[in-house]
């Protein structure tokens, strides 16, 4: 069973509105006043303004934003940064995907539910076609989400797990209560989740002591939401026909 707590804590209503039309849409990440997205035709674009403007022009499959800049993988789980107007491939590791939301590190899953982290330090002096050496976790995972505040995953299983890191030193997994297709924190600590059905809940009760938080408040949505990203108070959505959302309170 999920634990749902009551919307105390959390100011009434989202909000939500047609944001900037593209239609196709397969998943999208916001974090440092930036957003990022791909499409059904693996073409990935950046939000300038109202417009997307497209990124690069290698496929990518799922792109990231963060501290650390634009990260990406292709269809091949080949990882690259973007930086000088196009994504550079790395050698070193192969992901299925990448979040770039954690201030030191980079993470990252493989096909199998490895999971793989990158200092920031490793990456800042990174070239086209050098080796970066990522670090391995005990933890198997299939999607994984980053803030400065922890990092938040999902297994085969659905099950959640968060953990404190540490430029790549992880400080044990806690079990959360709850069964997910993915989780995503935005750069403040704000913590979502989708359900299998596509439902949307919030995470409630997060605080320093307990920072996994104490519970999930429903937030009811007339879509099935199949990608969320959260930053600076906008919460972007992907629903199931590919039309993107964007939501305040």
């Amino acid at each position: 069973m999920l634990y749902v707590e009551a919307n105390r804590s959390l100011k009434q209503g989202w909000t939500c509105d047609p944001g900037p039309e593209h239609s196709g849409a397969t998943q999208i990440d916001a974090g440092q006043g930036q957003v990022v997205m791909t499409n059904n035709k693996s073409e990935a674009f950046f939000l300038s303004g109202s417009t997307w403007t497209g990124l690069g022009s290698v496929p990518m499959k799922h792109v990231s934003v963060g501290p650390t800049g634009i990260w990406g993988v292709d269809s091949s789980d080949e990882v690259y940064k973007y930086g000088g107007g196009d994504f550079l491939l790395s050698q070193g590791q192969k992901l299925h995907q990448v979040d770039a939301g954690g201030q030191d590190q980079i993470l990252g899953v493989t096909s199998s539910s490895t999971v793989h982290c990158l200092s920031s330090a490793a990456a800042s002096g990174f070239k086209q076609g050098d080796s970066l050496s990522w670090t391995t976790s005990s933890r198997a995972l299939m999607y994984i989400s980053c803030s400065s505040h922890g990092c938040w995953g999902v297994n085969s299983g659905k099950e959640i797990y968060f953990t404190k890191t540490d430029s790549c030193q992880m400080k044990g997994w806690t079990r959360v209560q709850g069964v997910a297709r993915m989780v995503e924190v935005g750069t403040d600590g704000t913590v979502f989740m989708v359900d299998g059905n596509g439902n949307f809940y919030q995470r409630t009760g997060i605080s320093a002591d307990v920072p996994h938080g104490t519970g999930w408040f429903k937030i009811p949505l007339s879509n099935n939401i199949k990608h969320a990203s959260y930053d600076l108070g906008n919460l972007w959505l992907v629903i199931n026909d590919g039309v993107i959302m964007k939501c305040t309170q």
